[in-house]
């Protein structure tokens, strides 16, 4: 067996990553357990896709945290036409529309929109969105920031988190959102960050932060740099391609242990 195992000298650097490499070959094949990996892993991305979003679960999660979660629809109505008609996953149906225009005028004008979508993977918001929130909140309460009413939308778009600021008038959009799944990450989660947003708004003027999951970037850590856009999109006005993320590492994140593999 070991004379058709042809073992790839990179090997030793597969520790580092979940990215396929160094996986070796079989004659001109991969080997069978590679190969039976990367099916596992398609499987686990279509059911990703495909999974129905406990919109209920999550509100009604929010509403244990206090909350009165805006339940929301885009305009694809079904799963199958979102993923034919991307255009319908960032407008909002219209009784959505009726929605929003029914929200009294005290929780209108708030510095912050926080808008949950489904996106490509129901799954990555089921697993990681509450938990996130959880860390957000009590630093944006921190800073003196109100929240306008939390929206939880079905299958959505980015861009659906514009029409909802737009109408709840808030300053800041930020938009909690399940990534198109990897073959190594069927459950991350995206943040979409935008300044004062309208109809007319690209993704040039939002800034993203991607891959939020257990391993991937943690928690703590996408917080931290998320309240830097933040502050400094208040400070600025502005966000995109004109606001960078210049945050240093978390000080206690830094150890001297962690050695390049280049010195090993």
């Amino acid at each position: 067996m070991s004379d058709i195992l042809t073992v790839n000298p990179w090997g030793s650097l597969a520790r580092f990553t979940q990215a396929r490499i160094a996986l070796g070959r079989a004659g001109t094949s991969q080997p069978t357990k590679p190969h039976l990996d990367f099916q596992f892993a398609h499987a686990r991305a279509r059911n990703a896709v495909h999974h129905v979003f406990d919109h209920a679960g999550i509100e009604a999660q929010l509403s244990e945290r206090g909350f009165k979660p805006l339940s929301l629809n885009s305009a694809a109505e079904t799963r199958e036409i979102y993923l034919q008609r991307p255009d319908l996953g960032r407008q909002l149906s219209k009784a959505s529309l009726a929605t929003l225009s029914a929200i009294p005028d005290e929780d209108l004008q708030r510095d912050v929109a926080l808008v949950i979508v489904d996106g490509l993977s129901s799954l990555a918001i089921e697993k990681n969105a509450l938990p996130l929130f959880d860390h957000l909140l009590p630093q944006l309460m921190q800073r003196g920031l109100s929240l306008a009413p939390v929206s939880v939308v079905r299958q959505g778009r980015v861009a659906v988190g514009d029409q909802i600021c737009m109408a709840l008038q808030a300053k800041l959009l930020i938009v909690l959102i399940g990534e198109r799944p990897g073959l190594s990450s069927p459950d991350s989660l995206g943040i979409y960050l935008t300044w004062n947003p309208d109809a007319t708004s690209t993704n040039a003027e939002r800034n993203c932060l991607s891959n939020i999951r257990n391993g991937g970037l943690d928690f703590p850590t996408a917080v931290h740099k998320l309240l830097y856009l933040i502050e400094q999109s208040f400070r600025r006005q502005l966000s995109g391609v004109d606001l960078k993320d210049e945050t240093q590492a978390i000080p206690e994140k830094l150890s001297h242990e962690n050695r390049s593999f280049l010195l090993e």
